[in-house]
C-alpha cells in the first residue's frame, strides 16, 4: 500500500493519524518506538532548534539536512517534510524542491496556501504532498486564528476542495475554528491533520518541544505531556557544580590500566 493510500484508508476506518514534529536522530528515533504515525520535519525547525528568528528563514538545505537525520533514526516510519519559504514559487521550482527532500528520505511534502497548481505539479513529478490551511507560519506573522468570519470560513473550505481535487495525501489545518475544521474534513477526500483545529480532524499533530515542556511559552492548542526544561536546567547546573567542586569526576567515571601496563610506563618502557 503506498502512503496516500495508507492515510486515506486510516480515515476511511476512523483511526486517528498521530503525527509529531522531529528533528534530530534520538527523537526520531523515540518517536517511532513510541508508534507515532507520521513525522513532519517542520519548518518550526527554524525557531525551535535553529535560532531562527522566524520560518521565513529557514533554508531548503537547512530541511533535508534534518531529514536525513530524522529518516536515520526512523528508518520505517514515514516522513512529511515542509517545503521553505519561497522553495515552490512556481511549479519548476516546487518539483525541483520537492525532489530534494524526497532525496534526503521525505515520504510527503508540505506546502502553505491554496495553491492547487503547485501541489499538482509536485504531484505530476511523482511526489505526494500535503496542503496546509489556515495559520500558515511562512507567510502570517502575527500568529492568529484564522477563518473566524464567515467569508473567510467559506474561503478556506473552498481552498480545501480544490486542493484535494488537485490530488494532495493529507491538510494540515492550523489555528482555525473547530466547526470549521470539521466541515473541511467532511468536504475532502484527504485526511485532515489538526493543530489548534479541534476534535474532528482526521490526525493531530504537536511540536515536539512544546509537547515536552523544552520552550517557555504555553499554548492553547497545546498538551504539555511533561515539563523536560527544568529539568534538563537542573541537571546542567549541576554539572557546572560538580565539575566546579570536583565532585565529578570521581573514581568511578576513570580507567584503569593493567599492573604490568602501568609498571612500564611509569619506568619508561613500552
Amino acid at each position: 500500500m503506498d502512503i496516500k493510500a495508507r492515510f486515506f484508508e486510516m480515515k476511511r476506518q476512523a483511526r486517528p493519524i498521530a503525527v509529531l514534529t522531529g528533528y534530530d536522530f534520538p527523537t526520531a528515533k523515540a518517536e517511532a518506538e513510541a508508534g507515532v504515525d507520521l513525522i513532519l520535519v517542520g519548518d518550526s525547525v527554524g525557531t525551535n532548534l535553529l535560532g531562527y528568528a522566524s520560518e521565513q528563514e529557514v533554508q531548503l538545505a537547512d530541511i533535508a539536512h534534518h531529514v536525513r537525520a530524522v529518516r536515520r533514526g526512523a528508518p520505517s516510519t514515514p516522513i512529511l517534510a515542509d517545503l521553505p519559504y519561497r522553495t515552490y514559487e512556481t511549479p519548476e521550482m516546487a518539483a525541483a524542491s520537492a525532489r530534494t527532500l524526497r532525496d534526503a528520505g521525505a515520504d510527503i511534502v508540505k506546502l502553505e496556501g491554496a495553491h492547487p497548481e503547485i501541489a499538482a505539479a509536485i504531484i505530476d513529478a511523482g511526489i505526494p504532498v500535503c496542503g496546509h490551511l489556515g495559520l500558515e507560519p511562512q507567510t502570517h506573522l502575527d500568529k492568529k486564528l484564522r477563518g473566524r468570519s464567515a467569508a473567510e470560513a467559506n474561503q478556506l473550505v473552498r481552498d480545501a476542495i480544490a486542493l484535494d481535487k488537485a490530488g494532495i495525501a493529507l491538510l494540515v489545518l492550523e489555528l482555525i475554528p473547530e466547526v470549521v475544521a470539521a466541515r473541511v474534513t467532511q468536504a475532502i477526500s484527504a485526511p485532515t491533520i489538526g493543530i489548534g483545529a479541534g476534535r474532528y480532524t482526521d490526525g493531530q499533530v504537536l511540536v515536539i518541544t512544546d509537547l515536552l515542556g523544552l520552550t517557555g511559552a504555553s499554548f492553547r492548542h497545546n498538551r504539555r505531556y511533561a515539563e523536560l526544561g527544568p529539568v534538563i536546567a537542573t541537571a546542567m547546573t549541576s554539572y557546572v557544580r560538580d565539575v566546579r567542586d570536583h565532585a565529578f569526576p570521581t573514581e568511578a567515571n576513570t580507567f584503569a590500566m593493567p599492573e604490568e601496563a602501568l609498571l612500564a610506563f611509569e619506568n619508561g618502557g613500552g
